[in-house]
């Protein structure tokens, strides 16, 4: 039977011998809408988890509602090794499975009807790998506090959620009635998980935490933090009424987070202006303390940024303004509207989650303290990017792009605010997007169509350069008396992004091509330079 699957499975994948040279077959049973994949909408996750910090494990059950889109009865559900599936089970009937490295295929023994919502339960147990450096090397972290008590989260962006609990591991589907997580931990300890806290059920040894996300949400933004937290809590009046903000920190860090976090109004004030509503005032906003630097779990941002202001006290940017907040507090909020409501639905594409959010940091900035700051601090970042790959991955392999997605793609942005020219109306292309894909995965090509049409400017070029090579746009000038001669290198055919120059002080927009062009000034250039606002190279040519 296995031999069979394997090659029904490939055959749906469509697998090439060229594909495979590059990418694994894990990749693409991974990476892709398999046809055991496709044929059911994720409808609501029940996840019942409980850890055990003695042995490093976990054990619990996850209660999967789904709707039928097509006929099929074999379904993919991914989770990795050492976890396993123990058993699983519809309407009392025993699933059969068979497993390919992460991918488990269930058989439905259930006509699987069109339109019609279903559940199955998974039985799940093991010892999880362990996050070696989080959030980058993910997994689950298993540590201690500086009392020696058992601190313990996850944190699984790149690895997956299907590193701890057995999911459909893909942007591309989320739960459109979100999820119940319920943690069961040692009575000393707290659970903490998404959305809000619905319940504390005492047990003889345990407790049981039960909480609750009624939004859509990602796979890897469901999240468990067990540790001796304490909890306080504020309001903040948005858009949308009144947001309750929750605080979940280890109980010595007690005094200094309530200072550290009075930047959440801040971030929240900001955002609002520029993106829109908070997008998921139904679950609150909640920061929750984490035994690693942080992440972007959906309305339970994890934080551990040892409460100074900076990335770990230092200015990424190198110009001061990094000092001016606390860079997991706003960056990582900032993918509550890019990465959690806006979601990429194929990793390939992530650059809209760490490019867009990247450039929250600057917008913050912006609203807070100037235009100027907000330049400064952007452009100071250029110094970060390497041009190693594109910043578009391959599609359908789980293949994501150079991590240039951060700050090339701040920068394509703040780029691309300088062609607009109208801040109005830079910010309401943000706040359109935002209302557009609001809860909704998306395509890089979706993101850029919207941006070019309400722009007014073809931008199929600019993001075919800046998107999809690692070339910078290289601007040589030759000056002879009052005479500018210029063009670009290194760009695709048929780039002509405008940039504004400076001649003799005075600031005036030029239209390069891969053709020499001439500009006769009124007097003799005796200065020449190329706002620093544009992401590309300038060079004389002697």
């Amino acid at each position: 039977m296995k031999k069979l699957l394997l090659i029904i499975i490939l055959l749906g994948l469509g697998v090439t011998t060229t594909a495979q040279k590059k990418f694994t077959q894990a990749d693409e049973l991974r990476g892709s809408i398999t046809p055991q994949r496709a044929w059911w909408d994720l409808q609501h996750y029940r996840i019942e988890v409980d850890v055990f910090a003695q042995t490093k494990s976990l054990s619990g059950t996850n209660t999967i509602s789904y709707t039928v889109v097509s006929k099929n009865n074999l379904m993919q559900i991914d989770l990795q090794a050492p976890m396993q599936i123990d058993h699983a089970s519809q309407d009392g009937e025993t699933i059969e499975i068979e497993r390919i490295g992460s991918a488990h295929f269930l058989s439905l023994k259930k006509e699987q009807e069109i339109g019609t919502t279903n559940k199955i339960t998974i039985h799940f147990s093991g010892t999880p790998k362990k996050a070696l450096n989080a959030p980058w090397d993910g997994g689950i972290v298993w540590s201690k506090d500086a009392n020696g008590i058992d601190f313990i989260a996850s944190a699984n962006q790149g690895i997956g959620a299907s590193v701890w609990w057995p999911v459909k591991d893909h942007p591309n589907d989320e739960p459109n009635k979100g999820v119940d997580l319920f943690i069961t931990t040692p009575k000393e300890l707290v659970g903490v998980g998404n959305g809000r806290l619905i319940q504390e059920i005492e047990n003889k040894h345990t407790t049981t935490w039960h909480w609750q996300v009624v939004n859509p949400i990602n796979s890897y933004g469901v999240n468990i933090n067990v540790g001796d937290y304490v909890h306080f809590s504020d309001t903040y009046e948005g858009l949308n009424g009144t947001l309750d903000l929750s605080f979940w920190v280890l109980r010595d860090n007690l005094e200094i987070a309530k200072e550290q976090f009075k930047q959440v109004p801040l971030m929240l004030e900001a955002f609002e202006h520029w993106f829109g509503p908070y997008p998921f005032y139904e679950d609150s906003f909640k920061l929750v303390e984490a035994p690693y630097l942080g992440m972007e779990h959906q309305s339970s941002v994890t934080y551990g940024n040892k409460y100074k202001n900076g990335y770990l006290g230092r200015d990424l940017s190198g110009t001061g303004w990094g000092l001016e907040f606390d860079f997991i507090i706003i960056h990582e909020a900032g993918h509550e509207w890019f990465a959690n409501s806006i979601t990429n639905k194929d990793v390939a594409d992530m650059w809209i989650h760490e490019g867009f959010t990247a450039y929250s940091e600057n917008l913050y900035l912006n609203y807070h303290f100037g235009k100027k700051a907000a330049s400064e601090y952007v452009i100071g970042t250029k110094k970060i990017i390497q041009n190693d790959s594109p910043l578009i991955g391959t599609y359908n392999k789980n293949n994501r792009g150079s991590n240039d997605m951060y700050y090339k793609g701040a920068n394509i942005l703040h780029s691309l605010r300088q062609l607009i020219e109208d801040d109005q109306k830079w910010r309401n292309i943000l706040l359109g997007l935002n209302k557009e894909f609001y809860h909704q995965t998306v395509t890089s090509h979706q993101v850029e169509a919207y941006i070019s049409d309400k722009s007014g400017i073809n931008l199929t070029q600019f993001w075919e350069q800046y998107l999809r090579t690692t070339m910078i746009p290289n601007l040589q000038y030759t000056i002879q008396k009052n005479q500018l001669t210029y063009r670009y290198t290194d760009i695709i055919q048929g780039f002509d992004m405008p940039v504004k120059v400076r001649i003799n002080g005075q600031t005036r927009w030029i239209q390069p091509t891969s053709s020499w062009s001439t500009l006769k000034a009124k007097t003799n250039i005796k200065s020449f330079d190329v706002k620093e606002d544009f992401l590309i190279f300038s060079e004389l040519v002697e």
